[in-house]
């Protein structure tokens, strides 16, 4: 296909079948997650499932890669969709308009060939990271962007490498609880977490979720980075069997 050529001619067609074969599961699609499923999409990926309960807001003008003034309102998961669909329309996406965590990942992300974790509340996202290596599912997972300015900090590596980020640290500490202690490929920043004040700060409403969180400042730069280093390190797991077989 014409629209995949560069790639193909640098990849070849076998790892191009594999990327149009695989199913690439999306649970998040806030700055990090719309810059990942943005660079998945134009690398040639088949399927898509497309997970995220809210929609987009003023707020994500300032890092969302899908966040437009005529898309202000519009579910986050159709948004992103129709931003595939308008790179390869023969891909196959599924949205999914809901919160994701322990109680519903199994039926997310079934059939997966790799699952996207791009989301940043606690409980969810542990319990989402627990069942996917406690069942050998393939994943790639960002810690925290926000509060970051430095593009050239983000790294990527196993969570346990994953140092200055309270993300991680927290996470950590549930994981461990399960058993699990590595074997999480993540995304990541070595700056420490800058220190701002939000005095006056106001935010339209947000998806009602448990405890009101604060809002965190975020740059346009360093969320986008974490988005195209964790697609990076997906199509890396992705082509890694394919590889082993040259």
């Amino acid at each position: 296909m014409e629209r995949f050529l560069r790639t193909e001619l640098l990849l070849g067609k076998k790892a191009m079948s594999v990327l149009r074969e695989s199913r690439v599961t999306v649970i998040g699609l806030g700055a990090v997650g719309s810059y990942c499923l943005e660079i998945l999409a134009r690398a040639g990926i088949g399927n898509f499932t497309l997970a995220d309960f809210d929609v987009i807001r003023k707020s994500n003008l300032n890092r969302n890669l899908l966040a437009l003034e005529s898309t202000l309102g519009m579910n986050k998961t159709e948004a992103a969709a129709g931003r595939v669909l308008g790179i390869n329309p023969a891909c196959n996406v599924t949205t999914i308009s809901e919160m994701i965590d322990g109680t519903n990942i199994a039926r997310i992300c079934a059939g997966s060939g790799i699952v996207i974790d791009a989301i940043d509340s606690l409980g969810p996202k542990a319990a989402i990271l627990s069942y996917l290596a406690r069942n050998n599912i393939r994943l790639a997972s960002s810690m925290g962007a926000a509060l970051k300015k430095d593009p050239a900090s983000v790294r990527t590596g196993d969570i346990s490498q994953a140092a200055s980020c309270p993300l991680a640290q927290r996470l950590r500490k549930r994981l461990k609880k399960t058993g699990i202690t590595s074997g999480i490929p993540c995304v990541f920043s070595l700056e420490k977490p800058l220190t701002v004040s939000t005095a006056g700060a106001k935010e339209e409403e947000t998806f009602k979720r448990g405890r009101q969180r604060q809002a965190l400042g975020s740059m346009p730069t360093v969320p986008a980075i974490f988005g195209v280093m964790l697609a990076g390190l997906a199509l890396e797991i992705l082509l890694k069997t394919e590889e082993k077989t040259r």
